[in-house]
């Protein structure tokens, strides 16, 4: 994909960005574009930095930590996808974010890694909003009790909750599940629990990010929207 496509479909990710916060009357600056990068080439990755992308989303530690090494320092890295307790140690120092966190365990590996390499890390729940049972994520019910112990842990902190909602042709049909997760991200606010924000909410991705951000979204994964349908080896 050229620099002008990936130029040209950033700008339309954007507007839509806009007319959807307005929408909801938000300011648009409240939600900001991660452009989700996973199976995309480090020169494609360059072409949208050229073009003012600074948030990158992965769905592999190696994958990450590769694109790490070779690309400019000012970006932030999200990890969206599933993490393995015995990968953290790879991008506890990398990433801006973790946006998959659905276990106290995982939790606690991730808080002792962060105490070796003495840096915090900002971290989301992940809930499974749809109770899809192929799906990652903590259940919408234990979500607050999952997080009250998680803000016990040093070198941590809750940043809100993130969710993957389902594939659906018409992205109305995933309002409810966005409107479910922003619900949940004040009733867990009220709680007051030192060491947990709800700021920020990890919802929408190429197909519904639009009625993610109506809802509350204040970062939208977008992929396919930015760079094209992805090419998978083998």
């Amino acid at each position: 994909m050229s620099k002008k496509e990936i130029h040209d479909n950033l700008m339309i990710v954007e507007k839509k960005i806009q007319i959807a916060c307005r929408k909801a009357e938000r300011a648009p600056e409240e939600v900001q574009l991660i452009a989700v990068s996973k199976t995309m080439p480090v020169s494609v990755l360059l072409e949208a930095y050229e073009c003012g992308c600074r948030h990158f989303g992965e769905n592999k530690v190696q994958e990450l930590v590769e694109k790490y090494e070779q690309m400019p320092k000012d970006i932030k890295w999200h990890m969206i996808g599933h993490l393995q307790r015995n990968k953290v140690k790879y991008i506890i120092d990398k990433v801006a974010l973790i946006h998959s966190v659905d276990s106290l365990k995982l939790a606690e590996e991730i808080s002792k890694e962060a105490v070796k390499k003495n840096v915090i890390a900002h971290i989301l729940i992940e809930v499974n909003i749809a109770q899809e049972e192929t799906k990652f994520g903590v259940a919408k019910d234990e979500a607050a009790a999952l997080i009250e112990s998680i803000a016990k842990l040093p070198s941590i902190k809750v940043e809100g909750l993130m969710t993957i909602a389902p594939y659906v042709e018409n992205p109305e049909e995933n309002r409810r599940y966005f409107a479910g997760l922003r619900q949940l991200s004040v009733d867990i606010m009220e709680k007051n629990n030192d060491n947990v924000n709800m700021n920020v909410l990890s919802m929408g991705m190429t197909g519904d990010y639009e009625v993610a951000v109506e809802e509350g979204a204040t970062y939208a994964r977008v992929g396919t929207g930015i760079f094209g349908s992805r090419h998978y080896n083998g």
